[in-house]
């Protein structure tokens, strides 16, 4: 039954109570392509990290009870990285290296600026007090000890991970599946036209590529289908029988108002889907509408309007199946930004205004003639998210389309 939602926030959170998150998962070899997938089990350290006692500098290894006042001490070795360490004598020092393994007996690394060498030899330049035992050294197992937990369940993989994963001997790890999503744009005044012009009551079918285009920036999301369907509830009703039974998200366009052709309200009803919102309190996009299978699958019909379409997709959609895909943090918080043209414009809704980002960084507000601007959603970079009857000289949540 539909609820009534005072932010778009607090309608996405009831949604996800409703929806199925992803159980089952495969074993991938460890590649450039598994990145930006979910991980379904964490990533488990194979050893210490580091796995021994190595030097956080360049300069001399010793024991700190052989620092003598105007003594010389002699150079017996060296240790660099890659290489088992010297044996280190008594009274002696072992030059070393960034990352080389600490000798046996060495409790102290001394920077090379720290002491004055001369031959084979070197001179403490500080009084012994001003060392103290283990200093630029790295310790066995201080990042992390064996068994432990290093990456969580639920991480969308990214080149910083990829690091760990390869340091602790991870050549095949396990992810959930991709996430499936069936796009259907609806409308008789919609069409391909691609080797023709369309005659002047007609448009080209922008949202599908645009949507295609936003959801195949996420490796964890499979597009397993996108079709077009005409404004017929039969039609509409077939076409999205059919994609539930492959896909995981049903994503509409169109047909979700309260128009004589807006069949997608009734055909959710008559699927015995739960409908959790059809309408929120926003613009551009009031009249989407979310709801979820008996199975814990996602329908979620989007205006037709484009700049609607792309906004809520992006700002509704998108955490909606990245909870769905199983990542641990779906609903993060994005970055404040302040528009540099700012207005005293105020509405009483969720108000996504379009935004275009400079070379130089800053943000300003684009001019948009609408939901149906095509030209002001081209030149965009995202849009920021004004609360009811707040004005835009405030820091404001900036999404990004990239």
């Amino acid at each position: 039954m539909k609820n009534t939602f005072t932010s778009p926030s607090e309608a996405i959170r009831e949604l996800t109570h409703h929806l199925q998150t992803l159980n089952d998962s495969e074993s991938q070899i460890v590649s450039r392509e598994l990145y930006g997938r979910v991980l379904s089990e964490p990533i488990i350290a194979d050893r210490d990290s580091p796995a021994a006692n190595v030097s956080a500098m360049d300069g001399f290894a010793l024991n700190l009870r052989d620092l003598k006042p105007q003594q010389p001490i002699t150079i017996v070795g060296e240790c660099k990285a890659g290489s088992p360490p010297p044996r280190l004598l008594s009274g002696a020092a072992v030059r070393i290296f960034t990352g080389a393994m600490i000798p046996d007996n060495a409790n102290a690394v001394i920077k090379r600026e720290d002491v004055i060498e001369v031959n084979d030899t070197i001179s403490i330049q500080h009084a012994a007090d001003h060392f103290f035992e283990g200093i630029n050294i790295r310790r066995a197992g201080e990042n992390a000890t064996a068994g432990s937990e290093i990456i969580e369940k639920g991480t969308i993989l990214n080149a910083a991970h990829a690091a760990a994963i390869t340091n602790f001997g991870h050549t095949s790890i396990a992810v959930k599946r991709t996430l499936r999503i069936s796009i259907i744009t609806t409308g008789d005044e919609v069409g391909d036209f691609q080797d023709s012009t369309p005659q002047l009551w007609q448009i080209r079918n922008s949202n599908r590529r645009s949507l295609c285009v936003l959801l195949d920036a996420f490796p964890w999301i499979e597009i397993s289908s996108e079709q077009h369907c005409v404004d017929s509830k039969q039609a509409i009703q077939s076409m999205i029988t059919q994609s539930l039974d492959t896909a995981d998200v049903v994503l509409l366009t169109g047909g979700v108002s309260v128009g004589d052709h807006d069949h997608v309200p009734e055909v959710v009803d008559t699927l015995g889907a739960n409908l959790i919102f059809h309408g929120l309190p926003i613009r551009p996009g009031k009249p989407i509408l979310g709801a979820a299978t008996n199975t814990g699958k996602l329908i979620l019909g989007l205006p037709g309007n484009p700049v609607s379409a792309m906004i809520g997709c992006f700002r509704i959609g998108i955490p909606l199946m990245k909870y769905m895909a199983g990542a641990k943090h779906w609903n993060q918080t994005p970055p404040s930004v302040r528009v540099e043209n700012s207005d005293e414009k105020t509405i009483p809704l969720h108000w996504f205004r379009l935004v275009r980002q400079s070379s130089d960084g800053n943000i300003s507000l684009c001019d948009n003639k609408g939901s149906g601007d095509l030209v002001a959603l081209g030149q965009s970079s995202g849009f920021v998210e004004l609360l009811p009857n707040q004005v835009s000289d405030e820091a404001l949540p900036y999404y990004s389309w990239n």
